[in-house]
């Protein structure tokens, strides 16, 4: 699954300490040889064997230039109207460019988001001297990706006077003083301000190539070097290093999580809070200080071959900035990322006088280790191995029934999906391909017997994608299980890896790799899962926005279609069941609380959504919040586990210990959805006849 990129969103994530500069001292990027004969490389790919080939002409030039002036300033926020007039002057001369190697259009264009970035966050922290009248009656518009271009220097100003309103006034509404308030908004807008002279050559060089490839497809895409390690720790589930999450917070690259088994873990000499002050490689390697450094470029530092040692000088969290470091010596080691692993539970459902046992299995990604698969490893890692050793221990607690919950799950290895199938269905087609000549190849699974024959029903939202569709689809199209939740997000497209070193002979990687689209999945029925996504049984609410999330929030999505089906035998006729499943469901959420304030909540959200506007007049605001405040209050009189009032800070702006308390609140309230569905796979085992009842 392939979301629009924001480049101004991603790189305010990664903050350092070092002192902004004038744009006059700002390093010049430029794009290196390598990148220049990858972009190239890669534009000759995709005009030869993307399945749907567009050629690099001047329409896709001015395709490809709309798109990277939208990753730069999506919500039109820093250039001008007469910024973007300039770069048109250029937006058909970007295919030529392309191909004779020649990238300086972007990385010029990025010169001018740099200095406007500078230009508004000053601007943004000299307005913090006098603060705002809240009496006045204005707005402050909640987007503005289709609004017109600040045409003036003073319409700009405008826009950035309203926007640090509106910071200052949920500040206030969370009964912050001026001077805190002042202290972190100005804190906030440095951060911007440093951040920039953090920028490196591959930033501007990556955030350009998403712009062409999605100007080509939504789903092709380009990895540099170090972007095609991180899919593959992704799709294996293990990496090198010393098991420890790490996050930036105030220039210091912070211990966020530490893995249970991993190394630091197992140490006992790291803790949650810890900062990293220096890094050293080896028993004798000098220590180089790394406040202030990327976190990524410190995530590769600590990274390396199992068995050997690196150093850590490190800074308590209760230390003070200055003194009470210590260095300590971890070996890497090989560490699991199970939090991406596939994980089991069991949910008891009351239907009259009997309780039936429900097993949920949520799987995260469609996960395989390709690299021991291919040295022939047979304990390699894969999404269906995990996911079959949880049946076969749900089946001896003697569930009832199954529910995959794939919902969030953006897909993966096909291989997974088809395996992933078989344990449901046994032998027999699972997904269709279709290439870019018409030819037509259907995907089987070899599977003699199912693993679980028993009732099944799939968990999904728009966030379920790709592999997550080609698995609910064909459990849909054998009748073989009840499918919950709301449309998928309609990733109907095959998509290849090329290895650009490989194709241009290089022996040390500095290409990268091309991610292009090959094919286009169907169902086995002749649908396709493309646009439309998988629809399911059973809806429920979402509080996903389909406008923005999903295959038909992309301008140039293929379109839906239909090829003749497979040769397959249903295994059931889930049809006939849905109206008895929708009718208890219906009585059930009717009487459940906790499920209709889920609906209420998703309403809510979508409303909130369509609002153009927020008021920055705080009589209006605080009228708003006590309405809030009232409807939470009641919940947690109710015994409900309610979030707090918007505190109007950013996440590196809290403490971590109140993030974490934060998101183990989130992880810990009941999921409703979840719940739901097990209720309604309880429901298919209560209805269907005695024999198809239990698992075989």
């Amino acid at each position: 699954m392939r979301l629009k990129p924001l480049f101004f969103s991603l790189v305010i994530g990664i903050a350092t300490v070092a002192q902004a500069r004038e744009p006059a001292q700002m390093p010049v990027l430029e794009a290196t040889a390598p990148e220049a004969e990858a972009a190239a490389l890669s534009a000759q790919f995709l005009e030869r064997y993307a399945y749907r080939p567009v050629p690099l002409d001047d329409a896709l030039s001015v395709k490809v230039m709309n798109k990277y002036i939208k990753s730069l300033d999506p919500d039109r926020m820093l250039f001008t109207q007469g910024d973007i007039e300039s770069f048109a002057k250029d937006s058909k001369k970007i295919d030529d460019a392309i191909l004779n190697k020649n990238l300086d259009i972007p990385f010029s264009m990025f010169k001018i988001y740099n200095q406007r970035v500078t230009e508004r966050m000053t601007y943004a922290r000299s307005l913090l001297k006098n603060g705002f009248d809240f009496t006045v009656q204005e707005d402050y518009p909640l987007s503005r990706e289709d609004a017109p271009w600040a045409k003036t220097e003073e319409e700009a100003n405008q826009l950035w006077r309203k926007r640090v309103k509106s910071d200052w006034l949920r500040l206030k509404l969370a009964d912050q003083d001026e001077a805190k308030i002042r202290d972190t908004l100005d804190k906030r807008y440095k951060n911007i301000l440093d951040r920039v002279e953090t920028y490196k050559a591959d930033d501007v060089f990556q955030s350009f190539m998403a712009a062409f490839t999605t100007a080509v497809d939504p789903h092709t895409d380009y990895f540099s070097a170090k972007a095609s390690a991180e899919f593959d720790i992704s799709m294996k589930l293990s990496l090198v290093g010393i098991g420890a999450v790490l996050q930036e917070r105030d220039g210091y690259t912070t211990i966020r999580e530490l893995v249970a088994g991993g190394p630091a873990q197992l140490s006992g000499k790291l803790a949650v809070g810890d900062r990293i002050i220096g890094v050293g490689q080896g028993e004798e390697g000098s220590i180089k200080e790394v406040v202030g450094t990327r976190l990524d470029e410190v995530v590769q530092m600590i990274r390396g071959e199992a068995g050997s040692m690196v150093r850590l000088d490190i800074l308590p969290a209760d230390a003070g900035n200055a003194s009470g470091h210590r260095v300590i010596n971890l070996v890497r080691d090989k560490v699991s990322l199970e939090k991406q692993a596939a994980k089991k539970s069991v949910v008891p459902v009351k239907l009259g006088d009997q309780t039936l046992k429900i097993g949920v299995i949520a799987l995260p990604t469609f996960y395989e280790d390709f690299e021991a698969r291919r040295a022939g490893d047979k304990n390699y890692r894969s999404a269906s191995r995990d996911v079959e050793k949880l049946l076969v221990e749900l089946k001896q607690e003697k569930v009832d029934g199954v529910v995959m919950d794939l919902r969030d799950n953006g897909g993966g290895s096909l291989a997974e999906a088809i395996d992933l199938t078989g344990l449901f269905t046994g032998k027999g087609p699972v997904v269709q391909q279709r290439n870019a000549a018409g030819k037509v190849e259907v995907e089987n699974d070899d599977r003699s017997t199912p693993v679980w024959d028993g009732p099944l029903g799939v968990l999904i939202n728009r966030g379920s994608a790709s592999a997550s569709e080609i698995f609910a689809a064909a459990i849909q199209d054998y009748g073989r299980g009840v499918i919950v939740g709301d449309p998928s997000f309609g990733k109907g497209t095959v998509q290849t890896v090329v290895d650009l070193d490989r194709v241009a002979g290089k022996q040390e990687p500095e290409l990268g790799q091309l991610k292009l689209t090959i094919a286009q999945f169907f169902r086995i029925d002749g649908g396709t899962t493309q646009l439309r996504g998988v629809t399911p049984d059973i809806n429920t609410p979402s509080v996903l926005d389909p406008k923005t999330l999903g295959e038909s929030s992309y301008d140039n999505a293929l379109p839906w279609t239909t090829i003749k089906p497979a040769k397959y035998k249903k295994l059931g006729d889930m049809s006939a069941l849905v109206p008895e499943l929708e009718s208890r469901h219906e009585a059930r959420i009717k009487n459940d609380k906790d499920y209709q304030r889920f609906v209420e909540d998703a309403a809510e959200l979508k409303a909130q959504r369509e609002k153009k506007t927020i008021s920055l007049n705080e009589a209006e605001r605080r009228k708003e919040m006590a309405a809030v405040a009232a409807k939470l209050k009641a919940r947690q009189e109710a015994g409900v586990v309610v979030p707090e009032l918007d505190d109007g800070l950013q996440a590196n702006e809290r403490s971590l210990s109140a993030n974490l308390a934060l998101e183990n609140a989130r992880k810990n309230a009941k999921d409703v959805l979840q719940t739901e569905a097990a209720a309604i796979v309880a429901d298919v085992a209560n209805i269907l006849p005695g024999k198809e009842k239990a698992a075989r």
